[in-house]
């Protein structure tokens, strides 16, 4: 009686772990990606940077024209001032 027993207990955990092995093949796995609106923001962002110069031509073009002129010139007195502002801005 107690073989006859142990094969019937064996038979309902066989048959369990058959229908969950089914279980895992039925279910399909697939990857997802999902892009906050402040990602989106970013990636908007970075291509706006991309397609924009690295130098604004519009600002330098006279500066360099002083400077191989040889008339650009910078107050010393200026000069000190911005170089405090600066200091101050990074203490």
């Amino acid at each position: 009686m107690r073989i006859e027993a142990y094969t019937q207990v064996q038979q309902v955990y066989q048959s369990q772990a058959a229908s969950k092995n089914q279980m895992k093949e039925k279910v399909g796995k697939s990857d997802k990606l999902q892009i906050s609106s402040f990602g989106k923001d970013i990636q908007t962002a970075k291509a706006a940077i991309e397609g924009s110069p690295d130098i604004r031509e519009e600002l330098t073009a006279p500066i360099k024209m002083k400077i191989q002129n040889g008339t650009y010139e910078v107050s010393n007195e200026s000069f000190a001032d911005k170089l405090l502002e600066k200091y101050e801005e990074t203490r």
